[in-house]
């Protein structure tokens, strides 16, 4: 069981498909390094940066979402947590900014896979008030 699975169980209702969610995007696209450039390639950077740096973070729009990141990604996503591409492109739009600030604590990208920090540092960030 990975941490985010395990991190979803105990948050359980719509938390655990958002980490479900987030997890994927995350495998599927190189890590955050990888979801970072994706964004950065997509004409993106600046509201992509803010997530990743200390300021406020931008907001993006779910059709945003689907343009950098593909109907087809989003559609195969949606389908195996059982929503629609619209719903989960939603979530992601509102949800994406605040878990990428959350795993880049310092402003910067991570480098390598280090789950276990990143999933230490998300779960500290949601139980902040």
């Amino acid at each position: 069981m990975s941490l985010f699975d395990q991190l979803g169980g105990m948050l359980g209702g719509d938390n655990s498909q958002l980490l479900q969610s987030a997890q994927t995007l995350l495998n599927d696209n190189g890590g955050i390094s990888g979801l970072v450039e994706k964004f950065q390639q997509g004409g993106l950077g600046d509201i992509v940066s803010s997530w990743v740096g200390t300021g406020a973070n931008l907001p993006i729009s779910a059709e945003q979402i689907q343009a950098v990141l593909g109907n087809e990604q989003i559609a195969g996503l949606a389908a195996k947590l059982g929503l629609d591409s619209s719903q989960l492109s939603q979530q992601v739009a509102e949800h994406l900014p605040g878990l990428i600030d959350r795993l880049t604590p310092n402003g910067e990208v991570p480098q390598g896979n280090d789950l276990l920090s990143q999933g230490a540092s998300l779960l500290g960030g949601l139980f902040k008030s």
